[in-house]
C-alpha cells in the first residue's frame, strides 16, 4: 500500500461515533448547509418504506438534519412508489425528470437525474434494498461534510454478510473492483467498501462529474472524484452492518462487466468493439448463450444541462 493511502486511512477513515449527532447539528446550524437524501429505488416495495420511515423519525422530526427524502423511482411493478410516499418521502419518476432527455434504465442514472429534483447542498445516496435500516448510515456518512470544509466525498464502510456468512458479501468488490483500483488507481486501494450504495457528497462536486448510467457509478464516481478534488478530500466512515437483497451469480457477472467497461473508459477513453456480455444457462441438455449488452452510456456533469443551470439561476 501507498504511504498516501496508509497516511489517509489513518486521517480520513472514521467511525460514525467520532461525530456525536449534537456536533453534527451545530455544523449544519452554523454553516447553512442543506441536506437531501436520495433513495433510487426499483421494485423495492418490501423495504424502501422503512428506510424512509427511519430517516423521517430521527433525522427530520426529532432533529432537523435531513431537509428532505427524494425516492426516485426507476420504472417499479410494484407498490414501491406508494410504500414511499405512505412513509413521507417526496416521490418523482425518473421519467418525468429531465424527459427531453430519453431515460435509460440504470441505477447510475437515477442518480444522475435526482440532482435535478433535489435542492440539498450535501446530497446522501442510500440503496433502497438496506433491512434493519438505522439512520446512523445517514449520520456518519453527513458528518464529516457538515463538520469538515476540506472534505467533499463520503463513502459508509462497513461489515456486509453473505446470510450467515460474515464477510462474505460484496463479491464484486473482491473479484473485480478492488483488483482494478489496486491496479490502476492505488490512491483509491484504502476504501473498504468502494462500490457501496451508501455515499453523500457535496453538490458542488456531484454536478461536475460525468454519470455512468449502470452499475459503474460507484467506481466511476470514486475515480473521477479523485481525479477533481484529489484523495484528501475524499473520505470513509464505518457505520456498522449492512444487510440487504444479494443478487445471483449471473447478475453480478452482468455487474462486473458494467464495472470493467467504466474502469476502462477511464483508463484509455477508448472505444470497445463489443461492448457485450454472453453468460450461459442449462436448457434441458445443453447451455444456451444469453447476450446482454454492456452499459456505454455516460451523463454529462449537471453543469452541462441546461434546465439545471436555468433552475441555478432562478
Amino acid at each position: 500500500m501507498l504511504e498516501e493511502v496508509e497516511r489517509w486511512l489513518t486521517d480520513r477513515s472514521w467511525s460514525v461515533t467520532d461525530r456525536p449527532l449534537h456536533r453534527i447539528l451545530a455544523a449544519k446550524r452554523a454553516t447553512g448547509r442543506t441536506v437531501s437524501v436520495v433513495l433510487p429505488a426499483l421494485n423495492e416495495e418490501a423495504t424502501v418504506g422503512d428506510i424512509v420511515s427511519v430517516i423521517r423519525r430521527d433525522l427530520m422530526l426529532r432533529c432537523p438534519l435531513v431537509d428532505e427524502v427524494v425516492v426516485v423511482d426507476s420504472g417499479s411493478t410494484d407498490r414501491t412508489s406508494e410504500a414511499a410516499a405512505a412513509a413521507g418521502a417526496t416521490v418523482v419518476h425518473r421519467d418525468a425528470i429531465l424527459p427531453r432527455i430519453p431515460a435509460v434504465p440504470g441505477k447510475g442514472e437515477v442518480l444522475w437525474r435526482s440532482l435535478l429534483v433535489t435542492r440539498g447542498d450535501i446530497v446522501c445516496f442510500v440503496d433502497a434494498d438496506l433491512r434493519e435500516f438505522s439512520s446512523d448510515f445517514v449520520t456518519g456518512i453527513v458528518g464529516p461534510l457538515l463538520t469538515d470544509p476540506d472534505v467533499h466525498l463520503v463513502k459508509a464502510m462497513y461489515d456486509r454478510p453473505l446470510g450467515a456468512a460474515a464477510g462474505q458479501g460484496g463479491r464484486v468488490t473482491e473479484l473485480m473492483a478492488r483488483p482494478l483500483l489496486n491496479l490502476h488507481w492505488p490512491q483509491l486501494a484504502g476504501f473498504v467498501q468502494p462500490l457501496g450504495g451508501e455515499y453523500a457528497a457535496r453538490r458542488s462536486l456531484l454536478e461536475r462529474l460525468p454519470f455512468p448510467v449502470g452499475y459503474g457509478i460507484e467506481l466511476g464516481m470514486l475515480v473521477d472524484a479523485l481525479h477533481l478534488v484529489g484523495l484528501d478530500a475524499l473520505a470513509q466512515v464505518d457505520v456498522g452492518v449492512r444487510k440487504h437483497r444479494h443478487q445471483d451469480g449471473q447478475a453480478l457477472g452482468r455487474m462486473a462487466a458494467a464495472i470493467y467497461r467504466t474502469a476502462q473508459l477511464r483508463l484509455a477513453r477508448a472505444h470497445l468493439i463489443r461492448p457485450a456480455l454472453t453468460q450461459f444457462e442449462r436448457r434441458g441438455t445443453a447451455f444456451e448463450p444469453r447476450t446482454h449488452p454492456v452499459d456505454t452510456e455516460e451523463r454529462p456533469p449537471m453543469t452541462d444541462i441546461a434546465e439545471y443551470r436555468t433552475r441555478r439561476v432562478a
